[in-house]
């Protein structure tokens, strides 16, 4: 691609007129002689002529109001559909680019607070491209993570290069992102959500560590809260001075105090005049339903531990820009900040560990930003469609487990936009009290405006207190931005309003599955104080009394947690009430189900609700009630499978569930990758067959594919109707067994060893073991009996089993299985088949299960290859296996079968006499041998399966 002419143009004038740039051009000028036209010329739209809403215009400039500096911002957010890309810090000519740390430095702070991965560096003269995920130090030089530089009089020989990455095109086509994975700088990298959580553990670390040694009376629940309450207090107010709000430097300030606690709660109390929040709020008023802090203005803090925070508040020793620190970033730190709590050990010390839930959760994981966004469009989205304002007025949302506040944000977010727009479009004249003009000409709500939306539309349950603070933080966060001292006094003075809302109507903490009912015949007399903190029980009548009374909330959105109920740390009492108050579930309880059957319920009756949740529950058999509830319950019904793995550290494959609540109308099935759809259809409800009403959305697809699935489908039966399907043994899981498991037990894997030490040792099989017609075994042995975690005593661990390796191959033989009657102890890796019932053999079965056929069906009706790292399929997906019906009447099927069956007993011979072949010669042959019975055996299935030669084109081809 040869450079425009306007580039051309653009470079001739400036090197004409080199020398009286370099010294007298200012940045306005460059900005717009020569800086505005080049990105234009890469198809941006800078100046908004296309007049985007807001949201969704191409470039917004000087994107911050403030920042440490009070007057500095990133010059451009270049942005596609909302979505910010990379900034443009733009210099004057006589500022060195390329030499000159500074200008660095102070881009590569915006960008990498922001979490952008590159952003650019210009004064038109030189035009340097940075990795902005390195950790940015005040003393790098201006090369530390800088990935390309380019001279003006480059511009039009590389034009190809900018354009191909910078270019708004590109941007939409991905190669800007694809140039990003390209050029990261290995060396270095540290995200800023990474070092920011960092930071703050060691704040909470210090802070517990002084607060409980300095205040022996405090409980442990008390010293939570001061140091949760220390710190969110600290970070609100950096925060608002480097928007402009608070005077900047004032926290930096107390470093040359004594006593630096008595002058922090100086602070506080003038901000409680200011903000009114909860935040601050520390004396008796009338109207707040939250009692006052009385706890946190009396303790003592010393100031040795109070110096270091302050001093990592501020340049040089800080290298974040605070005011650009983005919602969904501070949320995600204070989403892993939230699972460890401070605990007491008897001579009143604090230690931090990790909570008991998120233990049993395995972690914590927060969603990813494009997977809320997709549910807040797909739920408060629809319900604003063809709505005027007044009825907009009336929506209401919530999140039930709220956590940091993610999903609330985004849908804050996205209601202030929407009525921004609805404003523009009435005249932005004729709404003085909601909108305000920018010096840049951009048009923004109303702090008081804000202020109404937030009050009347957002409302968040969590079952942990301190996560609740942090959501009414981030909500109260998101008020302020774009506000500062001026905007926000001038509401003080005229309107005698202080600037932000009371959330505690809003946002709450309790046990959004467990109502007071749980304490009937008594029982509140029966358990003690600490279990009552941990039961939490809340009353959404009592709650949220008059949204209940008006027929519930519009919407309810989030990602509610995982937990099976079987785990250690819930109560029996606990079980029980979930039993006994919730009619939609089966014996395997798991909290993301109950959540979503009592969301069901608190929505109106036009309600929408749109959660995340593990995709299992779509078809394993167990979650049948729910499902039957939900596909009779609701209007229109979406499942979409993603098929990223959305939460890298946990072993969990996700679906969304989409639903408005009413008589049945409308089912579709989607995918999801990288965030976009990849496949999406309405189907019928027969689709969805009882008695277990199982969603495959694999076979869904309207593809051509959908004729070869509905056919091996038809005139099959589920694999575990005409056998038993099990997993294997689970070797160790801590305070599991009989005696119960230690850590060591676990790590050291005493129950194994490299020979038969009694008789309680047998033949261990691993997953690895287990493979397509053949069985290996590494030598090892494992110790049988109770003290195993779960020893699976009904499985057969001998006699006539088929194995199953639970982690698929690669097509087009995905699915690997083993017939074998000898004694091995197999753990969960693979699973076991037995018991054939149906008047076909084990021998059979192996056949169809390791066919080319059923790993095409299985390929296309799970989506297992999703994963690039240790995908899995669980026993109840192996049960769902489609097993031809043998119709031993019909002659040539009986015949049909009957060489299968041959064919499958030679190829475990081959794989015998491969096993013990010595030279290669021999093995070659026996390979070919192989090679060739297995495509018989494909082609008798195929047959057995009634395929076409079309079709069977299709399977050979794997869908391409």
């Amino acid at each position: 691609m040869s450079a425009p002419p306007v580039i051309v143009e653009l470079v001739e004038h400036f090197a004409r007129n080199a020398d009286v740039y370099r010294g007298n051009l200012n940045e306005t000028e460059v900005r717009v002689q020569f800086i505005d036209p080049f990105f234009e010329a890469l198809g941006w739209d800078i100046h908004n002529k296309k007049h985007y809403s807001e949201t969704y215009k191409d470039v917004i400039h000087e994107y911050s109001l403030r920042s440490a500096a009070q007057t500095e911002a990133p010059d451009y957010c270049f942005q596609v559909g909302g979505t910010r890309k990379f900034y443009v810090e733009a210099k004057r000519p006589a500022v060195h680019v390329s030499a000159d740390p500074a200008p660095a430095y102070q881009l590569r702070s915006y960008a990498w607070t922001s979490k952008l991965p590159l952003s650019l560096l210009t004064n038109f003269a030189e035009f340097a491209v940075y990795d902005c995920r390195i950790l940015p130090r005040p003393n790098d030089k201006a090369s530390v993570a800088r990935v390309d530089l380019i001279t003006f009089d480059q511009y039009p020989a590389k034009w190809n290069d900018i354009a191909s990455r910078f270019s708004k095109e590109a941007v939409y086509q991905g190669s800007f992102d694809r140039y990003t994975e390209s050029s990261k700088l290995k060396k270095g990298t540290a995200e800023v959500d990474d070092a920011f959580l960092a930071e703050i553990e060691s704040w909470r670390k210090e802070l517990a560590s002084n607060i409980a040694l300095r205040n022996s009376s405090l409980a442990q629940r008390e010293v939570n809260f001061a140091v949760q309450r220390t710190i969110d207090r600290i970070i609100f107010l950096r925060i608002c001075e480097d928007r402009g709000i608070e005077r900047y430097g004032q926290l930096q300030e107390l470093q040359k105090n004594e006593h630096i606690y008595n002058h922090l709660c100086t602070i506080y109390e003038r901000a409680d005049e200011k903000y009114n929040s909860g935040l601050f709020h520390f004396t008796d008023e009338k109207d707040r339903v939250e009692a006052p802090d009385k706890l946190t203005p009396s303790l003592k803090i010393d100031d040795i531990r109070l110096k270091p925070i302050l001093k990592r508040l501020y340049y040089p020793e800080s290298p974040y820009q605070f005011s650009h620190f983005p919602a969904d970033i501070l949320g995600q730190v204070y989403e892993q900040f939230l699972g460890q709590v401070i605990r007491l050990t008897p001579g009143h010390q604090a230690k931090v560990e990790p909570k008991p839930e998120v233990l049993k959760a395995h972690g914590v994981y927060y969603t990813p930003t494009y997977i809320v966004d997709y549910i807040v469009r797909n739920t408060v989205g629809k319900l604003l469609e063809g709505n005027d304002l007044n009825q907009a007025s009336k929506l209401r949302v919530l999140d039930p487990a709220c956590g940091s506040g993610s999903f609330l944000l985004v849908a804050y977010q996205f209601l202030m936009n929407w009525h921004r727009d609805r404003y523009l479009e009435d005249g932005a004249r004729k709404r003085p009290k909601e909108l305000y003009q920018t010096h840049g000409g951009d048009w923004r709500l109303t702090t008081a405006e804000k202020k109404r939306i937030l009050l009347n539309s957002i409302y968040g349950v969590d079952i942990d207190s301190q996560a609740v603070e942090v959501t009414k933080l981030s909500l109260l966060l998101k008020v302020l931005e774009g506000e500062n001292d001026q905007t926000l006094g001038t509401n003080l003075r005229l309107f005698h309003e202080r600037a932000l809302p009371d959330l505690g109507n809003n946002i709450k903490c309790g046990n959004s599955l467990i109502s007071s009912d749980f304490y009937k015949n008594e029982q509140l007399t029966l358990i003690d104080d600490e279990e009552r903190y941990r039961v939490n029980a809340f009353d959404w009548e009592d709650e949220f009394a008059s949204i209940m009374k008006s027929g519930g909330f519009d919407t309810i959105i989030g990602n509610p947690p995982y937990i099976f109920t079987r785990s250690k740390g819930i109560s029996e009492e606990q079980k029980r009430y979930f039993y006994s108050a919730y009619k939609h579930q089966s014996g395997q309880l798991n909290t993301f189900g109950i959540f979503l059957e009592r969301s069901h319920a608190l929505i109106n009756k036009y309600g929408r609700l749109g959660f995340i949740t593990p995709n299992n529950w779509l078809t394993i058999e167990s979650f049948w009630p729910l499902r039957k509830f939900i596909l009779e319950n609701t209007a229109e019904l979406r499942f979409v499978n993603i098929l990223d793995r959305v939460f890298a550290a946990a072993n969990v494959d996700t679906a969304i569930t989409l639903l408005k609540k009413g008589t049945p109308r409308l089912l579709s099935v989607a995918e999801m990758k990288n965030g976009s759809e990849t496949f999406s259809r309405e189907v019928p409800s027969a689709a969805i067959k009882p008695p277990s009403f199982i969603i495959q959305i694999g076979l869904l697809k309207s593809d051509g594919d959908q004729g070869v699935l509905s056919k091996v489908v038809s005139n099959s039966v589920p694999l575990n109707k005409c056998c038993t399907v099990s997993t294997g043994l689970k070797a160790y899981q801590t305070g599991k067994g009989h005696p119960r498991q230690t850590d060591y037990q676990k790590w050291n894997r005493v129950f194994h060893a490299n020979s038969k030490k009694n008789q309680t040792y047998g033949k261990y099989l691993d997953g690895v073991d287990v493979r397509r017609y053949e069985l290996v075994w590494s030598g090892e042995h494992l110790s049988y009996g109770d003290w195993l975690a779960e020893p699976r005593k009904s499985v057969p661990f001998s006699g006539e089993r088929i194995l199953v390796r639970q982690i698929p191959a690669r097509p087009p033989y995905l699915v690997h299985a083993v017939f074998t009657d000898k004694p091995f102890y197999n753990d969960i890796n693979s699973m076991v088949v037995f018991d054939a019932n149906s008047g076909i053999s084990l021998i059979g079965l192996l056949g169809l299960i390791n066919s080319k056929l059923l790993s095409f069906w299985f390929s296309k009706a799970f989506d297992k290859l999703q994963r690039r790292i240790f995908p899995q399929f669980k026993v109840g997906e192996l049960g769902a296996f489609p097993i031809h019906a043998i119709n031993l009447s019909d002659a040539g099927e009986k015949a049909c079968y009957g060489k299968m069956l041959r064919e499958v007993e030679r190829m475990l011979e081959l794989h015998g006499e491969l096993r013990r072949a010595k030279t290669d010669h021999e093995k070659t042959v026996l390979q070919r041998q192989i090679q060739t019975v297995d495509r018989q055996i494909d082609q008798l299935v195929y047959q057995l399966y009634g395929l076409t030669d079309r079709e069977i084109a299709l399977v050979e081809g794997q869908g391409n």
